[in-house]
This record gives C-alpha cells, structure tokens and sequence, in this order.
C-alpha cells in the first residue's frame, strides 16, 4: 500500500542517510604510549591518565576575553572568533608526537566531507595547551593542515593559536579539559575530542575519539548556530536523532521518527483520498 510504503520508506530514511561508518566512533586507547606503574596489570589505567579527561559543561561560556597570539604572532583574542557562526575547538599542541595529531587529522577528515563552508557556516580555532608553543610551530603546523583541507575560505577561518599558562588554564578549565604533564614520557597526557561551541560562546557539544562521524559533526554545528546553519532537511532529521552526552554521538529517537512516520502517513492517506474523490467527481 502506497501509504505504508511512505511510512516505512521514511523511518529507513532517517536511519540511512545520516549512518556514519562504525570506524569513525574509534578512538586510541587510552593507556596507548604510556608506561604502567609496576604491578600494574594491562587492563588498568595508568595513574597518570586518571586524571584527564573532559567534563562536559554544556551550556556555559568559555571567557572571551582570554589573550592569545595567533598563528602570524598577532595578539588576539578569544571572542575575536565568535559572534557571527558557531566554532569548532581543538586543544592540540603542536609539537605532540602522537595523539594530537590524529585528533586533527581526524577533524580535517569529517571536515572535508561536510558540505558546510568554512567562514561562512563555521569557524575553527586549534588552542595549543603547551605554553612553549611559539606563533611559528602554531604557522607551521596550519600549513600542514590546510593542505589537507582544500576548501575556500579555509585559510581564513581556521585559526592555531599559543597563548602563556594562565590563558591556557582559564579556557581550559571553563572548556573542561583536563590534563597533565607526564615527566616519564616527557609528553602531555590528554584526552581525545572536538568541542563545539555557539556563537555567543557556550559550550555546545563534545565529540569524543580521534575520528568523528560527518553526520555527528554536521549536526552539532546545526544545534549550535541555532538556526543560522543548515537547511529543513537538518532540521527534520535532528528532530529524529538526539546528542548523547555520555557517548558524545547522534542516536535516533524512536518514538520521535515513529509520530513522524504517523505523520507523513495521514498526509499521503490524505491526499490519496482528495485525489480519488476529484477523480470520481470528474467521472
């Protein structure tokens, strides 16, 4: 029947077009590149990596008026990137060996995917927490990035920035980034992530790992714009799927496709019937 066939073809809908691979929900582990205290045994964190991590303080506002350079060495500072489009942030510093580096491949990835425009839909700012980090690593570093993603106004909108300790401590610390120098490895012990912020500066969203989902990405920067982002399309298929704090992705909502689905029925039931009755009274 017509009428089921549009129901069904719509809870299908709505669960295929914004699948991501399940690849793009892994991360590195999280003892990865770090010794074990003795005795420990494998399946146990380091003591070192128990106290990174992310809180989520969704809906509070980092401070803008923290003071940074910029990748020409400029004084900048933070609210100079906000105001206008919701902005995608990235704690990385620039001489990391490991982690941080995939971290921003696996953005520059999700990003090149999306068909939202940088400086137009979004903005980028990557915050080295590194306060030895200088306006050259953060330049150079850009440059490696921006031929990875080739997209006008790229260069324009994606900011790297150093900044001294105390700058890196307030915007961290309002941001819920936690992490901790590791004198054994002589690295940074850190958690993997993206955060999403609105255009007025509130934390907005947290994707976890060191790939994300296009579609997970998308939707974030929609819910972040409120409204200023994205097309109906968008806007349907959030009302589908929700963001999940704790696993820092889109699930689909069932009841909500379901009363779509129930919807889009009676509206195809609806015009089967004027269309029938018109025929027969042309009859």
């Amino acid at each position: 029947m017509p009428t089921a066939f549009a129901s069904a073809a719509f809870v299908v809908l709505c669960a295929l077009v914004t699948a991501s691979p399940a690849s793009a929900q892994l991360s590195a582990p999280a003892s990865a590149g770090y010794k074990r205290d003795p005795g420990m045994t494998s399946s146990q964190v380091p003591a070192v990596l128990r106290e990174i991590g992310f809180d989520q303080n969704i809906d509070q506002r980092v401070p803008l008026d923290v003071a940074f350079r910029d990748e020409a060495g400029a004084a900048v500072r933070l609210g100079d990137y906000f105001g206008k489009r919701p902005v995608v942030m990235v704690f990385a510093y620039y001489d990391c060996p490991m982690l941080c580096t995939q971290v921003i491949n696996g953005l520059s990835s999700a990003l090149g995917v999306l068909s939202l425009k940088p400086g137009q839909d979004f903005e980028i700012v990557t915050v080295s927490f590194n306060p030895a980090d200088t306006p050259a690593s953060a330049a150079a570093k850009k440059a490696i990035y921006l031929e990875r993603y080739q997209r006008d106004g790229a260069a324009a909108s994606w900011h790297f920035l150093t900044g001294d300790q105390p700058s890196i401590e307030r915007l961290t610390s309002a941001a819920g980034f936690r992490y901790v120098w590791d004198a054994a490895t002589k690295q940074f012990a850190h958690p993997s992530g993206i955060i999403v912020l609105t255009p007025d500066g509130r934390l907005a969203r947290y994707l976890f790992g060191i790939e994300y989902g296009p579609r997970d990405l998308r939707y974030a920067i929609v819910e972040a714009s409120e409204g200023r982002v994205g097309n109906v399309a968008d806007a349907l298929l959030l009302y589908c799927y929700h963001y999940d704090p704790l696993t820092g992705r889109y699930g689909v909502v069932v009841m909500r496709a379901l009363r779509l689905a129930g919807i889009a029925t009676v509206l195809a039931l609806g015009t089967f019937i004027v269309v029938m009755v018109r025929r027969e009274k042309m009859r």
